[in-house]
């Protein structure tokens, strides 16, 4: 006999952040096979797919688009088996049986499944669509929704607002006012004409996070040296067609990465977190790489025991997190669990950024700046000399709760002396 099962968010979900139901992929009354997303959960650092627990027909939707959900909550329910009725309308069994996820057992018992929705509940505004509804006087029937059973979202409000006409006598966002039964005229204001672009979910969810960050959690620092990569590109321009011939491209993130190996171990402090009453210090050192997406959104995937790969196996994992963030294929566990981050800001220009906002709970961030060739002096067979060479600023911005700024420059003088002295 069909029974009712239930469809559960993962545990396995990205510490520290919020998760929202972007979409749902199947509407109440499709036939769903198990395995297959079902919908797509976004949080400020990664997008995922939550599959269909069973084989059946999708009985109910619980938790809609825009909804904020936790680990363990029921977001809707399947109707299991062969046999279930495409029919939306059936009766519903009173109590579901409930399925626990992989990542749940052994853990705590999951949100108990709430009542069923009512299809006004389901198509009812959202919290943020009402505070918008209400900031720029519209009423819920003047928009049209597009998400599930026509429930209206914070987007549609948006484009409702950008395009269509303001009440009588407001100003539009378009630079122009509309009087009932009048032509639009030009708004008498000095105000420049704008547009909206509408925040994406990762972009707000960034935004609480870099705020959390700097101005609550952690008192930033930043410390700043200037570094010659001669060795490095020497080495890089030895070895790189060598590493391509393998099909892994040779970065100069890579040479960073294996540098801070030597640098954590100088200074272990900034492999660690804070915490109200020790300092938590990490045994493995796994670093997170800044990684700017297409779309303006940003995510840290994650390479994991750096200190265990020698350059090669660096450079692959290095390349294979990269490809997978820009190809939306990264999973939770891959932007999870950084112990220290790396932000190469200068492949895109920048000479230098300060502060870089730590990525919490971590203690520290390095910034790396754009390499280019400046006049510099050096000592030759004991007499100093102008010569040109391939430098980069390099920051690190520190929890001041963590540590101090002289052992942070003791970090970087160590990262400085492995890369300037690469051929040894």
């Amino acid at each position: 006999m069909p029974e009712l099962i239930d469809i559960f968010l993962p545990h396995d979900q990205t510490e520290g952040t919020q998760s929202h139901v972007r979409a749902w992929l199947r509407s109440v009354g499709d036939r769903v096979t198990e395995n297959e997303p079902l919908l797509e959960i976004e949080t400020d650092k990664v997008t995922v797919e939550v599959p269909a627990p069973c084989t059946g027909v999708l009985h109910e939707i619980l938790r809609g688009a825009d909804a904020e959900v936790a680990p363990g909550e029921v977001l809707g329910r399947i109707q299991s088996g062969t046999a279930a009725s495409t029919d939306a309308s059936a009766p519903r069994h009173t109590q579901a049986t409930q399925v626990t996820p992989p990542a749940a057992r052994g853990k705590a018992p999951a949100t108990p499944a709430r009542p069923t929705a009512s299809p006004a509940d389901a198509t009812a505004p959202s919290p943020a669509v009402r505070r918008l509804l209400a900031e720029h006087r519209l009423s819920a029937a003047e928009v049209a929704g597009s998400g599930v059973g026509g429930r209206i979202t914070v987007d549609d409000v948006l484009r409702h607002v950008t395009n269509d006409s303001a009440p009588s006598g407001r100003v539009a966002l378009t630079g122009v006012t509309r009087t009932e039964g009048k032509a639009p005229q030009p708004a008498q204001s000095d105000a420049p004409a704008a547009r909206l672009v509408a925040h994406s979910r990762m972009r707000r969810q960034i935004a609480a996070h870099m705020v959390e960050s700097l101005l609550r959690s952690a008192p930033h620092v930043t410390t700043l040296f200037e570094i010659d990569l001669s060795a490095v590109l020497a080495h890089r321009a030895q070895s790189r067609a060598a590493f391509e011939s393998r099909g892994t491209p040779l970065t100069i993130t890579a040479y960073f990465l294996a540098a801070c190996v030597d640098a954590l171990r100088a200074v272990p402090e900034l492999n660690a977190r804070w915490t109200p009453d020790a300092l938590e210090v990490y045994e493995r050192i796994d670093i997170g790489i800044a990684t700017a997406l297409a779309d303006g959104g940003l995510v840290v995937p994650v390479i994991r025991d750096v200190a265990a790969l020698d350059l090669a196996g660096i450079a692959r994992e290095l390349a294979d997190r990269v490809a997978r963030a820009r190809t939306g294929q990264l999973q939770p566990a891959d932007v999870r669990g950084g112990t220290f981050s790396i932000s190469n800001h200068g492949v895109s220009g920048s000479l230098l950024a300060a502060p870089i906002v730590i990525n919490q709970p971590q203690s520290g961030i390095l910034g790396i700046g754009k390499v280019e060739k400046r006049a510099a002096v050096v000592e030759e067979s004991g007499r100093e000399a102008i010569a040109i060479r391939p430098r980069c600023y390099v920051t690190l911005t520190i929890d001041h709760r963590v540590l101090d700024g002289q052992r942070a420059n003791q970090f970087l003088r160590v990262l400085a002396q492995r890369l300037e002295h690469w051929e040894h």
